[in-house]
């Protein structure tokens, strides 16, 4: 897929990381209202209120065009797979957010935090003209609680975009990650529970090749 650099926060210190398909986001927006264009076809993703006990999560579909498949997302903590589950979702939003080419979605601002939806919607806006298409795998996730309260957690994961593209939406033309780069990327986000128990992705950064 083509790429992106962004500056993205973590913790006290900045770092610039190419951010390919998994923009983060941030406010506390929970609205659940249906993507722009979900009605237009298979070419379009959808949301709606997801029906799980608890905060009412948005429930996003993809549509046929883009397929992410999660591999291994699963935790012996219940709590932790809450968390997995919203970083998952966190990260499908922010697909669903380019197709739909909305830069402030209310699904992506709901599983991240303010310094994360800001660089997100950068990220998004900076695929104007462009779609998604294709296929990513997202395994080895890594999650872990970050202090004695277990209220924050790290989580990473490896994307592997070798069946990924972008596609140019006037002239139809796609292209996959750049020649001589690995279309493997390790993601390492931290997550903070909420007080509705939804875990929000706070930080993001990359690593090219560290899967």
């Amino acid at each position: 897929m083509s790429r992106r650099t962004l500056t993205t926060t973590a913790a006290a210190l900045t770092a610039t990381a190419t951010l390919l398909l998994t923009a983060c986001g941030g406010s506390d927006d929970s609205s659940s209202d249906d993507i722009k264009g979900a009605d237009t076809g298979t070419g379009s993703p959808s949301v709606s209120a997801s029906k799980a006990p608890g905060a009412n999560r948005p429930d996003i579909k993809l549509p046929d065009t883009f397929q992410a498949d999660f591999e291994g997302w699963t935790n012996s903590d219940p709590e932790l797979q809450t968390a997995l589950d919203d970083g998952k979702e966190r990260l499908r939003a922010s697909y669903a957010a380019i197709i739909a080419a909305e830069p402030e979605a209310s699904y992506l601002s709901f599983y991240s935090g303010p310094s994360a939806m800001s660089t997100g919607s950068t990220w998004v806006k900076s695929y104007k003209g462009l779609t998604i298409i294709g296929e990513v795998k997202v395994s080895d996730p890594e999650i872990a609680y970050l202090g004695s309260k277990k209220n924050r957690a790290t989580l990473s994961y490896c994307v592997d975009e070798s069946k990924g593209f972008s596609k140019d939406l006037k002239s139809g033309e796609t292209a996959g990650t750049p020649k001589g780069e690995s279309p493997k990327v390790r993601y390492l986000t931290s997550l903070g529970k909420q007080s509705n128990g939804v875990w929000k992705t706070m930080t993001v950064e990359t690593k090219p090749g560290g899967c």
